[in-house]
This record gives structure tokens, C-alpha cells and sequence, in this order.
């Protein structure tokens, strides 16, 4: 959110995901599903469903519309991302055209109307690392820590974000604490033979 070898922070639709190197031009999904936010779970609790049953038809025929109690919202807020114009989905969109400039602005405005979300965060932090701002790219991946603490996908691309630093030290260390929750991880196991090859040449990878 790293088949040919493509490198780099990749964010696309539905989850978490993964710097480095990977199958294609996008993060390789390891959660599944996006991960749970405080405002995706308050906006799951006061979904309505999409289909009403035969039986609350049949109430609503003999009885009519019934007000909601006061203090229940009419209709849910959609959840971030759900919507291709808003910022998250629009900072995805900028940022696999290799616009982080404007990738970073959503991303950012994301956090600030969602700062639960940490796939918004970890969106931020990848173009951070793209506009070489490593100082507030490290605050961002502490605030998806924070939120989901060191997951498999947040410490790859703290990894994959020392690597471009050059700092080869923090990278293994990120790297190798990833590999350790996931050994079978062909994302984890590329950066680390990345970071090898980076080694070896004495040059950060760009």
C-alpha cells in the first residue's frame, strides 16, 4: 500500500500492504480485508442493511415508517476508501502515478478526518518516505503502530523505508522482527535480499 520486480510503496484498495519488492505494481495484501478502524467499526454498528426482510416490509406496509429514536443517525457514514473520491482512494490514485506531492496531501487529509485509520496513515508515511521526509514518515509509522501495533506489513515497510535511507542496521532489524511473525512471506524475504544486494553495492536503493 514491492509477476517482475517492481520497487517502491504501492497503495491500492482494500487493505494494508507492502513496500519493497512484490509480484506487481501494488502492495501484495497480507491482511485479507482492511483492518478495523474505530471509524469503519462505528460505521458497521450503525449500518442499516442493504436489503430490508420480507418481515420488516410486511411492519412497514401495516404500520408505516417508523421514526428512528433520537440520537440514532438516519444512515451510516461510509467507510473511508469506500468512496473513489475521497481522500484515501484519491491519495492511492496519486501515488501509482508517482505523484506523492498530491498522494501525501489526501493522505494526509485522510488521517485528519479518519486519524484511526491506519491504512490512511500507513498511505502517509510511504509518501513520506517518496518526498524523503523521513523525520514525519517515522512519526506516521508510529501512528499506525500505534493503532494496530508492529504488524507484519507496518515493520516491512519501516524496512523497506531505512533502505532507502541507507541505513542498513534499522532495516534488518525491521526486516528480520517482519520475517520472524511471517517466515513464509515472499514480500519480507525480497526486501531482505534486497537489502542484501543494497549492501553488498554500498548504495541505497532509490
Amino acid at each position: 500500500m514491492l509477476i517482475g520486480i517492481a520497487r517502491g510503496l504501492i497503495i491500492t484498495t482494500a487493505a494494508l500492504w507492502l513496500a519493497g519488492c512484490t509480484t506487481s505494481n501494488s502492495f501484495s495484501n497480507l491482511l485479507g480485508s482492511k483492518a478495523p478502524s474505530a471509524d469503519a467499526s462505528e460505521a458497521q454498528a450503525n449500518a442499516e442493511p442493504s436489503e430490508p426482510s420480507t418481515l420488516a416490509e410486511e411492519t412497514t406496509t401495516t404500520t408505516g415508517t417508523v421514526p428512528p429514536p433520537l440520537g440514532v443517525p438516519t444512515s451510516a457514514p461510509r467507510l473511508l476508501g469506500s468512496d473513489p473520491y475521497d481522500d484515501l482512494s484519491l491519495g492511492k490514485k496519486y501515488y501509482r502515478a508517482s505523484n506523492y506531492g498530491l498522494a501525501e496531501q489526501h493522505f494526509r487529509r485522510a488521517v485528519e478526518s479518519h486519524p484511526r485509520d491506519a491504512e490512511a496513515w500507513l498511505g502517509l508515511a510511504a509518501s513520506y518516505d517518496r518526498l524523503r521526509r523521513f523525520d514525519l514518515a517515522d512519526r506516521a509509522y508510529g501512528q499506525a503502530v500505534g493503532i494496530l501495533g508492529p504488524t507484519v506489513e507496518i515493520l516491512n515497510n519501516q524496512g523497506y523505508s531505512y533502505m532507502l535511507r541507507g541505513d542498513y542496521k534499522r532495516a534488518h532489524a525491521a526486516l528480520a522482527a517482519a520475517q520472524r511473525k511471517d517466515p513464509a512471506s515472499k514480500y519480507v524475504q525480497n526486501n531482505l535480499r534486497l537489502l542484501e544486494e543494497s549492501y553488498r553495492k554500498g548504495k541505497a536503493i532509490e
